[in-house]
């Protein structure tokens, strides 16, 4: 209620409000004694302490003595698996959590049970959070009851160096600060962003830091007889050199690497007229066609969506925040349809079919008559894009979504992809194409594929995943929450700031942080569909890239949710 709401008084002139008199200070007092009352003294060893809502709460508007003298209420604390630690002796009741999970993240596990002095916040029969998105009740909860177990007792909020950022473990770009102490990473933490991720982040984004400090490169390695030996930086670029001069050259561009190294390596691969590729998966995702491999909407378009039509993919794995978005746009009225593999969504969607059959008859019929008049969205996910007749499907569904006056939006499953297209990263014929006989290949990040044995293979990545092991030179890198990157000495710029001059001179919406560039074109003639299933574009949520896969956190999550059949790909 806002003042101009209140009544007038009798005689007509305006209501007064008044918030600091004596009894509106009895007031808050008194309320925040009854919060108090069962409220356990934890702050000196509670992970909420110093970024805690009621401790700032208490000291604004509490006293300094409590009436209450009778014993404080206990409760057991809850296991809600390796992510979220409880200590419900802490809880007020203010039931954030349990509206969370029930209307945000769509998983109806949590309650409250009892009356009065017996009344608590549960699971139903104990059960696990099922959800990739319950990390954020700990960011919700007001006291101390929810915190983040990974972190627990390692550091304070006032020792922290806090660094915004944004997140790489899907291609949402979530806002994100990065907390260090000394030199590691402790935790990370959504920021506010009302048109990319809101307030939320997944349980992959807040909890891979550990994979950060594991299995990292450290030091260059050069293959000798067979084996991977350590050898100094010059002993290793003067490998690469060699490798690099007079031959056949492709470079290929990893899920996470920046656009500022994909631009550098673009350059570096012209002087050696070599090619280059970053379509890794098969995606038949149209070069120079902006509009194509990133659609015509904004994230923020779904808010406000009626009808949405999915094209292979389950968002609830490829990006679960925009999942979450998705279920908001459901609850306010919008009608979901699928075509691609069932899954559960956390909401409800009118399944057209499992594959381009299915995307056939849409087109057929339209969509559906009248949608025109209403406003609309097509999602389209690598997983429709992956196969031999991937650009006829892209054409199918940007044709469909032009007749329908809808919106598209291409979801992609890694964060380097989109860079990597702006700065024109590709060549014609694919990934195929490239390797076509190449005698060197310059990998940079590259470890989701398995390059075939042949060409001498440059490295560069920061974790010994599956490209440092089919490397013969190993060069390593920055991970993504490090400031400092690696520049080989070979390449024409002498600092970030010069390579960025030129990477913005050529691609200039790139130089427009924080901004959707208007994305306009035509859809191309569609080719012939195939008949087949649309397949999931990643098969474990929690294991997708090197990152990841370094973490024994991330390990962990994937085991329990194979061992209790929550994969939630439908395979």
């Amino acid at each position: 209620m806002q003042v101009k709401d209140m009544r007038p008084f009798p005689d007509g002139t305006p209501p007064k409000v008044f918030t600091k008199s004596p009894m509106v200070k009895k007031a808050r007092e008194g309320v925040m004694e009854f919060l108090l009352i069962n409220h356990p003294l934890d702050c000196p060893i509670c992970d909420q302490g110093g970024e805690c809502d009621l401790q700032d709460q208490a000291m604004a508007y509490g006293v300094d003595f409590s009436r209450f003298r009778e014993p404080k209420r206990a409760s057991e604390d809850l296991n809600l698996g390796p992510l979220v630690e409880t200590h419900m002796t802490r809880c007020i009741s203010c039931t954030r959590c349990v509206r969370f999970t029930s209307e945000v993240a769509g998983v109806a596990v949590m309650g409250q049970t009892g009356r009065g002095e017996d009344a608590e916040i549960t699971t139903y029969l104990g059960a696990l959070i099922e959800s990739e998105m319950q990390g954020n009740i700990v960011d919700l909860c007001p006291v101390g009851a929810l915190t983040n177990k990974p972190y627990a007792f390692t550091a304070r909020p006032w020792e922290l160096r806090k660094t915004e950022t944004v997140d790489v473990m899907d291609a949402l770009g979530s806002n994100i600060r990065v907390d260090v102490k000394g030199r590691e990473v402790m935790r990370i933490l959504p920021r506010n962003h009302d048109g990319v991720n809101e307030e939320w982040i997944s349980d992959k984004t807040r909890y891979v830091w550990d994979g950060l400090r594991r299995q990292r490169l450290d030091r260059p390695y050069l293959r000798v007889d067979g084996r991977l030996k350590p050898v100094s930086w010059a002993e290793a670029l003067a490998a690469a050199a060699a490798a690099l001069k007079g031959r056949r050259v492709a470079a290929l561009a990893g899920d996470l690497a920046p656009v500022e190294a994909i631009f550098a390596l673009r350059e570096l691969v012209a002087g050696h007229g070599g090619r280059t590729e970053c379509r890794l998966d098969g995606a038949a995702l149209p070069a120079g066609d902006r509009a194509g491999y990133v659609g015509t909407a904004r994230i923020e378009d779904i808010d406000t969506a009626e009808r949405i039509l999915l094209v292979g993919t389950n968002p609830r794995i490829e990006a679960p925040v925009l999942n979450a978005r998705i279920r908001k746009a459901w609850l306010a009225g919008a009608e979901v349809t699928l075509v691609g593999p069932q899954a559960d969504l956390t909401y409800d969607v009118h399944h057209a079919g499992p594959g381009r059959v299915a995307l056939a008859d849409l087109m057929a019929k339209g969509w559906e008559k009248g949608i025109a008049d209403r406003r609309s969205l097509v999602i389209v996910g690598h997983g429709a894009l992956r196969d031999a007749d991937g650009a006829a499907v892209l054409a199918t569904a940007r044709k469909l979504a032009d007749e329908t006056q809808s919106g598209l939006l291409l979801l992609h499953t890694v964060a380097a992809r989109v860079g990597a297209m702006d700065v024109g990263f590709t060549t014609e014929g694919g990934l195929t194409a490239a390797l076509d006989g190449a005698e060197t290949v310059y990998a940079l990040g590259v470890d989701e594929i398995d390059i075939p044995a042949g060409p001498f293979v440059i490295y560069q990545g920061s974790h010994g995943d599956r490209g440092a092991h089919r490397a013969d030179v190993i060069l390593p890198a920055a991970a993504w929450t490090e400031e400092n990157g690696l520049f080989v000495n070979t390449l024409p710029f002498d600092s970030l700031a010069q390579l960025r001059r030129r990477l913005v001179a050529e691609v200039p919406h790139l130089a427009r942080i924080d901004e959707v560039p208007e994305n306009a074109g035509a859809a191309p003639a569609a080719g012939k569909l195939g008949a087949g299933d649309f397949a999931p574009a990643i098969r474990d949520f929690w294991l997708t890239n090197p990152i990841a896969r370094a973490s024994p956190l991330m390990g962990e999550m994937a085991s329990l949710w194979a061992a209790r059949g929550l994969k939630v790909a439908a395979e």
